[in-house]
């Protein structure tokens, strides 16, 4: 409008005062300042250093209109972005103050921000018309009376739309402002002297329109008063001002109030039309109208509380005289609140994924609530669903804060829909919401577990080279690389159930087993030797991805399983007895060749000449051992136990018999395919003085040997008692072990998680009772039971193939191995 800001424009800092919890700061601005116009140092205000409001993204947060300022980047400054026009952003209302809301972070916070922009006096008084058309009868119109004139408005407010009239100067006029309400001046024109037609038909005056702006503007209408013969009585109303209320939600056609004026004339001069004028605001004109015949007034469009509360305007009932004479009146429509705009909800502000180790209390998201209607209905309560693991905080009115209220685990819930519901005081309430999708980030907080906390995996000796033994899983709750599971074999252990005093020394596991990394399967890296190792165990230890990482570790063990891969080895036989002409010897350790020994003539039946030893290094039915006479086929005077290796006489010895006899045993085991060793026993015969002489020529040498190797030397004899420490000390080992074996075997029968991943092929425990014999295995094992109702028992551990019952030759002096049980206790067969 020609304003000259320049110099002019300041900008005053009126208030910066803080609260607990967050501050507020409020300015001032006049309308129309030119861009790039400081408005406030917001940064310095905010108690931000130099840097820090770039550094921490500085910010005003959009509310749904313009603002039409911003904040400098680098400085931190408050300034105009584009124009502000006051009269645009808050029409009449005064003060007119933005809300702004400010962001800073890293860490999060908001700010208020209170912007008043003051007003300038831009906008000059406007009349309706440039031209207004007055009709004065001569004489009748007596001075003093009065004319309503419709009154300019001013867009500005305060001091610059304060208006004052000033009229041209007339001898038969004057201008008297009459006070309508506290908002409005209508002046009006009064006749100070009667008007003369013949005179002066028609007056022209000039009305001014000045504002209280400096500098004042000003606007004009001209009046044009035509003067008319008479009609002398003006219709009246019974009472100058109206005062309707009605809800916003009135209907169109609604009837707002029914009017009626009086005029004391006759006939034509008594017959009154109405119109309605000086509407305030102007957009009155659109929603009220009045008939013209009978004076009611309806609505002809909706009511909006929230644009315009209350409706001022003036109805003129005129006559239909010449010329005509009219009354005035004031109409005030107050319009009442109804609740019809519900609840807005804006999310100004969200920080996701939240990851799911977040602190209790940390923020979320901004919102922003507002609800246009006022009182009761414009007060709005927040709720958020569901009601955990999130919660609302309020801030300042109509700002909250979405935080975490409990701990999350991603494991549990990997996203949330929260909604933000809100509802106002209105009766009955309306209500809005606003869904936010939250998603939980994850962090390694879970170890990988294995399925059992111990995995007992069978496999047979001699297995070949890579052969898979078994497949691990670790489960790992996690995502992406906090729940990718490696596995690699843990150092610390490998030897176990007597593999390290029979292997010779401690062995790392991962010198004879491997596991992928990537899938968990377990594979030997070389063959198995059970006589070297039995129950190797270790641990396999599963770790993620995750940093720092996460692992979980299992205890595998590994149980070998025996083949029959060695063969029996033959010990020096032991005498049994001093019988008439038997001899009487004893040795130790393993011999090979032939063997002697002495008998007399005569002997009976069941004699026993001597004892045939042999030991095999495998376990369970691949170290039972059987005797059988290979030489002489048929009757001869000898013959061998089954079981038990004792020579004895099959009949009475005669001088018929020769004085030697050759006997060919051959010792075999019941593994699948069996393996044997022979022994060549020479059986000298002679009187019975001559047999106990020759014993006693070998008890002279070593005592008690009597019995030698056919070779004649005196190395292979050994004291016969040395032969007995051993087999009490192997006794005493292997009963020492039995007792282990079954406090490991119930441990293991009831310990929690266990579980067995068999190799390929069961295996099948045996117990086995021999008469007169003692077989057994030079190893240990941890799988063993004891036989019931026999003179000598024997601990075997067999494996599932074992030879069919021996033939009629051997039931004649020893008993078959029993049955094999069919049930499997911890994954062994046969316990």
């Amino acid at each position: 409008m020609g304003v000259c800001w320049g110099p002019v424009v300041r900008v005053l800092v009126l208030q910066a005062a803080w609260a607990l919890g967050g501050g507020q700061v409020r300015y001032s601005v006049p309308e129309e300042a030119k861009a790039g116009t400081v408005v406030g140092r917001l940064a310095q205000d905010l108690g931000l250093e130099a840097g820090e409001p770039e550094a921490r993204r500085l910010r005003l947060v959009a509310q749904g209109r313009r603002a039409s300022v911003e904040v400098s980047g680098a400085s931190g400054a408050l300034v105009v972005s584009s124009r502000l026009d006051r009269e645009e952003l808050c029409g009449k209302s005064a003060p007119c103050a933005l809300r702004l809301e400010v962001l800073v972070e890293r860490p999060l916070r908001v700010f208020h921000v209170e912007l008043e922009v003051t007003d300038i006096n831009d906008n000059a008084p406007l009349f309706p018309a440039a031209r207004k058309n007055l009709s004065i009868a001569e004489f009748t119109t007596l001075p003093g009376s009065r004319f309503p004139l419709e009154g300019a408005s001013d867009a500005d407010v305060g001091a610059n739309a304060q208006l004052s009239y000033t009229l041209s100067p007339s001898e038969h006029f004057r201008l008297d402002l009459q006070k309508w309400n506290e908002r409005n001046i209508v002046p009006d024109l009064v006749l100070t002297k009667p008007l003369d037609r013949e005179t002066m038909p028609v007056h022209r005056l000039v009305l001014t329109a000045s504002d209280g702006g400096r500098p004042s503007l000003t606007g004009t209408m001209e009046l044009v008063i035509s003067v008319l013969d008479a009609n002398d009585n003006a219709p009246q109303f019974n009472q100058s001002v109206y005062k309707v209320q009605l809800p916003e939600s009135a209907a169109e056609g609604t009837l707002v109030a029914r009017l009626n004026a009086t005029d004391p004339d006759e006939g034509i001069n008594s017959e009154v039309t109405y119109t309605a004028t000086h509407f305030f605001p102007l957009s009155g004109r659109d929603v009220i109208t009045v008939n013209p015949n009978t004076g009611e007034i309806r609505l002809t469009g909706a009511l909006d509380f929230e644009e315009v509360s209350i409706f001022d305007f003036r109805i003129e009932a005129r006559d239909k005289g010449t010329p005509p004479l009219s009354g005035h009146c004031s109409v005030e429509l107050e319009v009442l609140d109804v609740n019809d705009n519900a609840p807005e909800v804006w999310v100004t502000s969200l920080s996701v994924p939240v990851p799911e180790d977040a602190a209790v209390g940390t923020v979320v998201a901004l919102l922003s609530v507002s609800d246009r209607d006022s009182g009761a209905n414009g007060r709005v309560r927040c709720a958020v669903r569901p009601a955990a693991p999130f919660g609302l905080v309020a801030r300042l009115a109509g700002s909250y804060s979405l935080v975490l209220r409990e701990a999350l685990d991603r494991e549990r819930v990997a996203e949330y829909e929260v909604e933000v519901r809100a509802e106002d005081g209105g009766a009955p309430p309306l209500r809005a919401s606003r869904g936010l999708r939250v998603p939980v980030s994850d962090v390694n907080d879970n170890a990988p577990a294995f399925a059992q906390a111990v995995y007992t995996v069978l496999a047979r000796e001699n297995n070949a080279a890579g052969a898979e033994l078994a497949r691990l899983w670790a489960r790992d709750p996690d995502e992406a690389g906090n729940g990718r599971v490696s596995y690699s074999v843990a150092e610390g252990g490998g030897g176990g159930g007597g593999g390290a005093a029979a292997g010779g020394g401690w062995r790392p596991a991962s010198s004879y087993v491997s596991v992928d990394a990537e899938s968990g399967r377990l594979w030997a890296l070389q063959p198995l030797d059970y006589e070297a190792v039995q129950v190797p165990q270790f641990e396999v230890r599963a770790v993620d991805a995750g940093e720092p990482p996460l692992c979980g570790n299992a205890t595998v063990q590994l149980f070998v399983v025996d083949e029959n891969d060695n063969a029996p080895a033959l010990l020096a036989p032991a005498g049994v007895g001093p019988g008439p002409g038997a001899a009487v010897s004893a040795a130790s350790g393993p011999v090979s060749g032939a063997l002697w020994a002495w008998a007399a003539w005569g002997a009976p039946a069941g004699q026993v000449v001597a004892k045939i030893r042999a030991v095999d290094a495998d376990s369970g039915y691949n170290a039972w051992l059987r005797y059988e006479l290979w030489e002489p086929r048929g009757k001869g005077p000898f013959r061998v136990g089954l079981y038990s290796g004792e020579v004895s006489t099959a009949r009475a010895l005669e001088e018929a018999d020769g004085p030697r006899q050759r006997l060919v045993i051959v010792v075999r085991d019941h593994g699948e395919p069996a393996r044997s060793a022979t022994a060549t026993l020479s059986v000298s015969l002679g009187e019975a003085a001559e047999a106990a002489l020759a014993a006693a020529g070998s008890s002279s040498s070593s005592p008690g040997a009597g019995l030698r190797p056919a070779a004649g030397t005196e190395a292979g004899a050994t004291a016969a008692s040395s032969t007995n420490v051993w087999l009490v000390v192997a006794i005493c080992a292997v009963s020492s072990l039995f007792l282990l074996a079954v406090v490991l075997y119930g441990a293991s029968r009831w310990a929690p998680r266990a579980a067995v991943l068999s190799g390929p092929g069961p295996a099948t425990l045996v117990c086995a009772s021999e008469v007169g014999s003692w077989s057994y295995s030079q190893r240990q094992s941890r799988s063993l039971c004891v036989a019931d109702g026999a003179g000598k028992s024997d601990l075997m551990v067999f494996s599932p193939n074992f030879p069919a019952p021996p033939g009629p030759a051997a039931k004649e002096t020893q008993p078959e191995p029993p049955a094999l049980p069919d049930t499997v206790v911890d994954g062994i067969p046969g316990q």
